[in-house]
């Protein structure tokens, strides 16, 4: 399972490496310390807890996430596939992106609960790229 930097979560919370690390520090996501002591934190919990930071569950005084050139970087949250088609889910700071792909794209893109990737949006359609 891929494993994250309090910088790298910042940017996909689209909050400052400062929040960050006083979120971690409170206890409101787990982290763990690799063999050169940075403080990491598991996909799968960054995933949960960027969905919770995404229903409104953060302080009032941050600021908003903003996006630029409609790219939208994050973490996936949820991966639901069919026979044919799948369901893909990006939670992007407080934003969250559904995307309907085929389930070969979801396949060759390797797209699982906790790792980054980016939802690009262009007129009515979501593009996920796996970062």
């Amino acid at each position: 399972m891929q494993s994250y930097t309090i910088g790298q979560a910042a940017r996909l919370l689209g909050v400052s490496p400062d929040t960050a690390r006083r979120w971690a520090d409170a206890g409101r996501v787990a982290t763990h310390r690799d063999d050169t002591g940075r403080r990491l934190i598991d996909g799968r919990d960054l995933a949960a807890f960027s969905v919770a930071v995404g229903q409104g569950a953060h302080a009032e005084d941050e600021e908003p996430y903003t996006s630029a050139r409609n790219a939208f970087p994050g973490i996936v949250t949820a991966v639901k596939p069919g026979d044919v088609a799948a369901q893909v889910e990006i939670q992007a700071g407080p934003h969250r992106l559904v995307s309907l792909l085929t389930r070969e794209a979801v396949e060759e893109l390797g797209l699982e609960v906790g790792m980054q990737a980016t939802a690009r949006v262009k007129s009515t359609s979501v593009h996920i790229d796996r970062t």
